[in-house]
């Protein structure tokens, strides 16, 4: 009875040659796929060596306080990487110093939305405050310098930041 099965089994076998085409066949598939993965890498390398310039630059220029110029890589930028946090959040820095607060404040949602943890951020959340400040939306900038202001946060670099805070909250008031 088993004599029968085993004998099936030996005219399933395949052959030596049918063994080394398949084996070659798996190695030319795996030589392929690496060369592809290498190709497709050095690309996305020339791509990110590229925005990084471009990012490189456009910081450059803003602490050269040449906002216009840096604003200029920044809307390359901005169409190559639209969720980068780094990006958005430069971006509102620049609108801001330009005076485009409307800009400048979708730029802080937008980067609020990529990363939640920049509530924690005092800086930020007293920046995204003053910006949506000057682009009147004041009951959006109390909800958060009221938050800055339950924080109690008064960081090292800047011991005004409550003061600056009770001011921003003060002119809503009276607005």
């Amino acid at each position: 009875m088993f004599e029968n099965d085993y004998k099936g089994l030996n005219d399933m076998n395949l052959s030596e040659v049918n063994r080394k085409y398949i084996l070659l066949a798996f190695v030319g598939v795996i030589v392929l796929g690496i060369i592809g993965a290498k190709w497709m890498g050095s690309k996305q390398d020339e791509q990110f060596a590229y925005e990084d310039q471009l990012y490189n630059a456009a910081l450059q220029y803003v602490n050269e306080g040449n906002t216009q110029e840096a604003a200029t890589y920044l809307q390359k930028l901005l169409k190559t990487q639209p969720d980068a946090e780094a990006v958005n959040y430069l971006a509102a820095i620049v609108y801001a110093n330009t005076d485009d607060m409307v800009a400048a404040a979708v730029h802080m949602q937008k980067t609020l939305d990529i990363n939640p943890y920049k509530v924690e951020d005092a800086m930020f959340m007293l920046q995204f405050g003053e910006i949506l400040f000057f682009s009147e939306r004041y009951d959006d900038a109390k909800t958060v310098l009221t938050r800055c202001q339950e924080w109690g946060w008064a960081p090292e670099e800047y011991p005004e930041y409550q003061q600056r805070v009770q001011e921003l909250l003060t002119a809503i008031e009276q607005v």
